[in-house]
């Protein structure tokens, strides 16, 4: 452990940190996903396309004109069925991380999907599966 005074070149452990975690080539920089926080949102993503799939339920719709069409927005949803609290917010935190990675590239500008987390599979199943899971589901929704 060095002394507080002891940084190398000046800088402190957390710029340290940040550097090297932006080093990385497997992170990718931050997107332009927003984030669904109005039930009225998840109430219309609902009535439109939807498809499910053995690790979650994807439900997807295309944006009206009058309503902001730039960006992808997306809501993350696990009922009580899903488990306790602990298991809910396991589940959520894998469907936050698979949309991440996958809807900056394969999602549609304009449109605002919900991940829907199942009971078991969510938290259980391969987190490649589940990548590969949300590419088929995307795939079906906007044929």
């Amino acid at each position: 452990m060095t002394p507080p005074g002891d940084e190398p070149s000046g800088q402190t452990a957390s710029v340290q940190s940040a550097l090297a975690v932006s080093s990385r080539p497997d992170v990718r920089p931050k997107t332009d996903l927003s984030v669904l926080k109005k039930r009225a949102d998840f109430l219309r993503a609902a009535r439109a396309r939807y498809k499910p799939g053995p690790g979650f339920v994807l439900q997807a719709r295309r944006r009206a004109p009058d309503e902001s069409a730039s960006g992808i927005r997306v809501g993350f949803t696990c009922s009580k069925k899903v488990g306790n609290a602990v298991a809910r917010n396991r589940a959520k935190r894998r469907l936050r991380e698979i949309a991440r990675l996958i809807l900056p590239t394969e999602g549609r500008d304009g449109w605002d999907y919900v991940l829907i987390g199942r009971r078991t599979d969510t938290a259980t199943r391969d987190f490649i599966a589940l990548q590969n899971d949300l590419r088929a589901a995307l795939a079906a929704v906007h044929r």
